[in-house]
């Protein structure tokens, strides 16, 4: 967080806080005078594979105190945003099954959070780094949140999972975003995930893009930069591979 605010950042995001105290989550977020806009929800057993309980079958006790740990946490590091993930399915699995245990799921975690103002976030990711995860298009996720009708579920839009899935993200964000159905996005370059000015997502495109349209809706939101620098800690790690930033800290 120090780190983020030293380098000209004004927002982090995180994705799981909670192997750290609150408290000292809460004093770095104060002293580093940035606010927290993103965290995950807890996703079950990461070691095993599991990225995600919203569409797993037997895991309802799990998903619902996932869903009240992370707003607890979001509520006390003042994130305004919760990303909950659907899961990765076995090889066999019952697709239609599973899409209707992630709506499901999704219409209850909205009732429970109802008081706390959170909005919740859902992301389609690829499939080449995550095999099997039920959430890949930007179609699919749209049409969920139609369909659930909740101002407080949004997309998160990374572009870096929607250029290796569905490609022309100029002509995805030229949809998506003009439908106040997005909430966030993410970037990374493709197809390394190292920082965005290498690759094949044109950043400097993406980004005039997303401030026209921004202009005609008055969207807000955040970007985030998940990616893995490509700079080693021993040559300077995230702070030396940020030049890519720096003209849009002018």
């Amino acid at each position: 967080m120090a780190a983020a605010a030293r380098d000209g950042f004004q927002a982090v995001e995180c994705t799981f806080p909670y192997d750290r105290p609150l408290r000292v989550l809460q004093d770095r977020l104060n002293e580093a005078l940035v606010p927290m806009v993103l965290l995950n929800a807890p996703c079950g057993d990461w070691a095993a594979g599991e990225r995600g309980l919203a569409a797993l079958e037997d895991r309802e006790a799990d998903f619902r105190s996932a869903i009240h740990q992370a707003a607890d946490w979001a509520q006390a590091l003042r994130c305004p945003r919760v990303h909950v993930l659907a899961g990765r399915l076995h090889d066999g699995a019952d697709l239609a099954r599973a899409w209707r245990l992630y709506e499901e799921r999704l219409h209850w975690a909205l009732e429970a959070t109802a008081d706390s103002g959170l909005t919740l976030m859902i992301e389609p990711i690829n499939h080449r780094d995550m095999p099997g995860y039920l959430l890949s298009r930007q179609a699919q996720a749209h049409a969920l949140v139609q369909r659930l009708g909740a101002d407080r579920l949004q997309v998160q839009m990374d572009l870096y999972h929607c250029q290796l899935t569905e490609g022309d993200v100029l002509a995805q964000v030229r949809t998506w975003l003009p439908t106040g159905r997005v909430g966030h996005f993410q970037v990374a370059g493709v197809p390394d995930r190292g920082e965005p000015d290498v690759g094949e997502l044109p950043v400097p495109a993406v980004f005039d893009l997303i401030d026209e349209i921004s202009q005609d809706t008055g969207w807000d939101g955040w970007i985030g930069c998940e990616y893995r620098p490509r700079q080693t800690e021993a040559s300077g790690g995230t702070t030396a591979g940020l030049g890519w930033l720096r003209r849009w800290q002018t």
